[in-house]
Parts: C-alpha cells; structure tokens; sequence
C-alpha cells in the first residue's frame, strides 16, 4: 500500500485531480468529507462545536451553519485554532479507520487541504502538490464559487503560501491551465504512483 497526501490551495484543484485518481483505481480519503460527516447531528463532534462556539452556529434544523462558522474562524487565528483542535483529531482517526481497509498494491490518495499547515506530510509516503498561481486561484474563487473577492482572499490568506506548499511536495501537478492541460499529468503521477505501491523503485 502506497499512502499518498494530495494538497493544494483553494481553487487549485484538488478535487478534479481526486476524481480523476478515483477514476484510475485510487482509494481516496477526503479529509474535507470526513471533516463533514464527524460534525453532523447527533456527533459528539457537532456537540463539542457547539460547546466552544455556542449555539448560534447552528441551523434552525440544527445542522451545522458552515458559512456562520466560517465567517467567524477565517478572519481569527484563534478561533479556527479551537475548532481544529476539535475537529482534526476526529477526522484523524476516521481516516485511519478507512485505510486500514486498502489492500496491499493500493493506492491510497489522503485529499487532505491542510496538509501543510498541520505539519502532516511525513504522515505519507508521497506529498502530491496540485498547484496554481494566487491569481488563478482568486479568479476560480470569484468566477466558479461566487464567493466576493475579499471573502476569496481571506480564505487564501488563512492557508500555508504556495511556496510552503512547494517545499513539502515529492510531485507537483501545475494547473495553471485548462482542463485538457490536466489529466495527462495526473495520469503520469497515477503510473508512478502505481510503480511505487508496487514495490517497484
């Protein structure tokens, strides 16, 4: 089993690249997934949220408000401080529990957005960096997600600088370009990748 960690910015990518992983055979963890699914109602983890932020930060159906929440901790280091402290260990573990049901000769691609940030990438045998220009990156936030460019900005501003990225990164995906430009590069990572969960040097 070869254990890989996809990172990027947002609007870099990553989740085009995951599916197309996903298309060649990879067992994908998304930690964004996960990261949803230990907040839903009735989860210990919803409760803790709620515990440190109060219960503004829900629904009136009492599911987690993203956007309330996000407004909150994007713009105080300190507040996302504590909702990663709950929220991390949590997703952590679910992770752990989905690999150990990879098979040797798989592939196992962690989508993980803040890879680097939490200091994660020795967690993996390769660091796939899919990476793109900051204005690339604002300009998909604004034109594809809607999102007002300082909302776009802030969000790029509370993630590690694309030359962090870089440093941790074994293989780096450019994604500058269109989406033709794309899969041929993910489809040469995804045969070294298979070289290497197959022992082969």
């Amino acid at each position: 089993m070869l254990k890989v960690g996809l990172t990027g910015g947002i609007g870099a990518g990553k989740s085009e690249v995951s599916r197309l992983f996903v298309s060649y055979g990879a067992v994908l963890i998304d930690a964004d997934r996960i990261a949803r699914e230990v907040v839903e109602p009735g989860t210990p983890g919803l409760a803790a949220v709620v515990a440190e932020f109060g219960p503004g930060i829900l629904t009136p159906e009492g599911t987690l408000d993203r956007p309330g929440l996000g407004s909150i901790v994007f713009t105080d280091p300190e507040r996302l401080a504590a909702l990663n402290a709950i929220v991390h260990p949590l997703v952590g573990a679910r992770s752990a529990e989905l690999e150990a049901r990879a098979t040797t000769g798989d592939v196992v691609v962690h989508d993980v957005p803040l890879l680097t940030e939490n200091g994660l990438a020795p967690l993996y045998d390769v660091v796939v960096l899919v990476d793109a220009a900051p204005e690339t990156q604002l300009d998909r936030l604004v034109r594809l997600r809607g999102m007002a460019p300082a909302e776009a900005q802030a969000r790029m501003a509370a993630q590690a600088t694309r030359a962090q990225r870089r440093e941790v990164a074994d293989l780096v995906i450019d994604n500058d370009g269109p989406l033709e430009l794309l899969e041929p590069q993910v489809r040469t990572i995804w045969e070294t990748l298979k070289e290497r969960a197959a022992g082969t040097p």
